[in-house]
């Protein structure tokens, strides 16, 4: 999937989830514990990682923020599994989405970072909500 620069967005050109996502470089498997995963953040200095099922397709978000409560090494954090903890599920965006909508969608859902998969749930990027309403401020009205 391609995504475009604000300064492609042609005028009177209804922007989609695809003109504004943006590559996710860092995932996670369901299966790795929340050890690995704090591992992940402290090391590449991320906010969130991108959490996908045994059969590639995404399964949810975690943030750092969201891992507070087991930054302390323990038997705990050593043995749990991602998918046993509380994180970001879907529903997902779509790159045809609209992007007013996920923009709403967004803010009702109190979501920063929202996953976009394709048809078959793979992973395809990252909306960010404020790269969402950068987008929808800059573009020129028809």
């Amino acid at each position: 999937m391609t995504t475009h620069s604000p300064q492609s967005v042609r005028p009177g050109h209804d922007l989609t989830v695809a003109d504004a996502m943006d590559p996710c470089d860092y995932q996670i498997a369901d299966s790795n514990t929340v050890e690995q995963a704090n591992d992940i953040f402290r090391g590449a200095d991320i906010e969130y990682l991108l959490v996908r099922d045994h059969d590639g397709r995404c399964e949810g978000l975690v943030t750092r923020t969201g891992h507070l409560p087991f930054r302390a090494r323990s038997w705990y954090t050593e043995r749990t599994t991602i998918s046993a903890t509380s994180h970001q599920r879907g529903p997902f965006a779509w790159p045809t989405m609209a992007l007013a909508l996920a923009a709403i969608a967004m803010r009702t859902k109190h979501l920063a970072v929202w996953p976009v998969v394709d048809e078959d749930g793979h992973i395809l990027g990252v909306l960010t909500a404020d790269r969402a309403v950068g987008l929808l401020t800059a573009a020129p009205t028809p």
